[in-house]
C-alpha cells in the first residue's frame, strides 16, 4: 500500500487545522450525476469529502466512511483513486453505495434495464404473476402496501421486481433494484400515496396523482445513462461496501489512513421510515426491517449493562432535558452511548498521526438546543482523539435535502433549526 512519508504525516495536524480554516460552503465546484441516481435524505455535498480525502490522502490510500449512508465518501474516494470502505447497517443505504461504486458499460446496463420494462409490461398483458406475487406478503407486510400504493401502482412493481428478478447477473440485477428504489423514495413525485419520502418523513396524500411505475422507470433509466457515461472513462480506485456496525468495525487496528463520516442527527431523521417502502418490494418484511432499525444509532433499544461516563458539558445538557422530558433525555443519552463506541472503533482502526473529519448538526428537544457537534467533539476528545477544530458550515437546504414540515410552510422546529452544521475535525496522535 502506497503511504505518505513520515515528514508529511507530521504535517498531517498543522494542514487539517489550515483547511478547516478554508470557505466549507462547497457551493461550487463539481458534482457528479452519479449521486444523484437516488433520493437519499441529508447526505453532505459531494465537495466536502472530496475537499479532505484530496488534501489528506494520496492515490492507493485507504478512506473509510463507518456511517456510509448514500456513499458521497467512497463514491468521491473512488473517483479519486483512493481505496475506500463504506458500513452500514442500512441495506438501502449498501444498496445504493455498491451500485454507485461500479463500473458499468453504459450502453449494456441501460439495454438490460429496458429488456426489464418490456418483460415487466408483457408480464402484466399475459400471466397473473404480479398478482400472484402481491399475495405472498405476509398480512402485516401486506397491510403497509395496500396502505401506502394504489392496486395499479402494486402491479406494476410486482412486475417490474419478477422481470428484474429474471436477469442473472448480480451487477445488473442490483442496478437495476436501485433504479427501481428511485422511482419509489423521491421528494414527492413517486409512486406510492407518500409525499417527502426523499426527507424521511412521508405523509400519506390519498387524492395524490401517480404516473406509471413504467413511465418513472424509464425516466430513471435515462437519467442514469447520462450519470454512468459521465464517469465511464474516468481511473477509480477500489470500494467495498460491508454490512456492519460503526460500533464494531470489521477493520485491524492502525489500518485505515482517513475517516470522513457524516453521524444520524440526534432524534431527527429516522431512515427506515422511507427506506421500508423500497426494501418490502425487494424481499423484507416489515417485521424485520422493524427488529433491524432497533439496532441504528440513537434507537431507543437499549442493551443489557449499558453503563456510560459522558464528559460533564453532556451530562449538564441530559439533566436539563430530563427535567422537561425523561423520555427525551434518554433517547438522547443512547444516541451518546452509542457515538462513544463509534468514536472508540473509529480511534483504533485510524493509523496514528491521522485524520477523522465527523458532520453534524445541532438538534433540539422540547425547545432546548442540543449542541451536538460540541458534545460529539468532547466524546472524541475522552476516547483519545485531539480536536484540531470545530467549524461552522452553513447549509444550502436545496441541496442538503433536509426534512420538511407537514404544512411544508418551513416554520415547523425541525426547519428552524436545521440551517447549519459542524465539520469536526479530530487528529489521533
Amino acid at each position: 500500500m502506497t503511504t505518505i512519508p513520515n515528514t508529511l504525516r507530521i504535517g498531517t495536524r498543522d494542514k487539517l487545522d489550515a483547511l478547516l480554516n478554508n470557505d466549507l460552503s462547497f457551493r461550487e465546484g463539481k458534482r457528479y450525476l452519479i449521486h444523484s441516481l437516488h433520493a437519499f435524505a441529508a447526505k453532505f455535498p459531494p465537495q466536502l469529502p472530496r475537499y479532505f480525502i484530496e488534501n489528506l490522502t494520496i492515490p492507493g490510500e485507504t478512506v473509510l466512511d463507518p456511517m456510509v449512508g448514500s456513499g458521497v465518501t467512497v463514491v468521491e474516494a473512488w473517483l479519486l483513486r483512493r481505496n475506500a470502505f463504506g458500513v452500514d447497517l442500512d441495506p438501502l443505504a449498501r444498496l445504493i453505495s455498491r451500485v454507485r461504486t461500479r463500473e458499468y458499460d453504459s450502453e449494456t446496463i441501460i439495454e438490460t434495464g429496458q429488456r426489464v420494462l418490456d418483460n415487466a409490461k408483457r408480464l402484466i398483458q399475459i400471466t397473473y404473476l404480479p398478482q400472484a406475487m402481491l399475495e405472498k406478503f405476509d398480512d402485516e407486510t401486506k397491510a403497509f402496501i395496500d396502505y401506502w400504493f394504489t392496486p395499479t401502482i402494486q402491479i406494476e412493481l410486482a412486475a417490474l421486481i419478477l422481470a428484474i428478478h429474471e436477469e442473472q447477473e448480480e451487477y445488473s440485477r442490483e442496478f437495476l433494484q436501485l433504479i427501481f428504489s428511485s422511482i419509489i423514495v423521491t421528494k414527492s413525485g413517486g409512486v406510492s400515496l407518500a409525499r417527502d419520502l426523499a426527507h424521511s418523513r412521508p405523509h400519506r396524500v390519498v387524492d395524490k396523482v401517480n404516473k406509471s411505475a413504467f413511465t418513472l422507470f424509464s425516466v430513471q433509466l435515462a437519467r442514469a445513462k447520462k450519470a454512468l457515461k459521465e464517469i465511464e472513462l474516468l481511473p477509480k480506485g477500489n470500494v467495498e461496501i460491508v454490512p456492519g456496525d460503526c460500533r464494531s468495525l470489521p477493520f485491524d487496528s492502525d489500518s485505515i489512513d482517513l475517516i470522513v463520516t457524516s453521524p444520524p442527527y440526534a432524534n431527527a431523521l429516522d431512515y427506515m421510515r422511507a427506506h421500508k417502502f423500497s426494501l418490502v418490494w425487494l424481499g423484507d418484511k416489515i417485521k424485520d426491517l422493524s427488529s433491524l432499525r432497533s439496532q441504528y444509532i440513537g434507537s431507543e433499544k437499549w442493551g443489557n449493562g449499558c453503563i456510560i461516563e459522558l464528559p460533564e458539558g453532556v451530562s449538564q445538557t441530559l439533566d436539563i432535558l430530563e427535567q422537561q422530558d425523561p423520555g427525551k433525555a434518554r433517547i438522547l443519552k443512547k444516541y451518546y452511548y452509542d457515538m462513544d463506541l463509534a468514536f472508540k472503533e473509529m480511534h483504533r482502526v485510524l493509523r496514528p498521526g491521522r485524520a477523522a473529519i465527523v458532520v453534524v448538526g445541532p438538534s433540539t428537544m422540547r425547545g432546548l438546543k442540543i449542541e451536538t457537534h460540541n458534545h460529539l467533539a468532547s466524546i472524541a476528545t475522552r476516547v483519545g482523539f485531539s480536536i484540531v477544530n470545530n467549524v461552522r458550515r452553513p447549509l444550502d437546504r436545496n441541496r442538503r435535502m433536509m426534512p420538511i414540515g407537514k404544512n411544508h410552510n418551513g416554520n415547523s422546529t425541525i426547519e428552524q433549526r436545521m440551517h447549519e452544521e459542524f465539520v469536526i475535525g479530530l487528529f489521533k496522535p
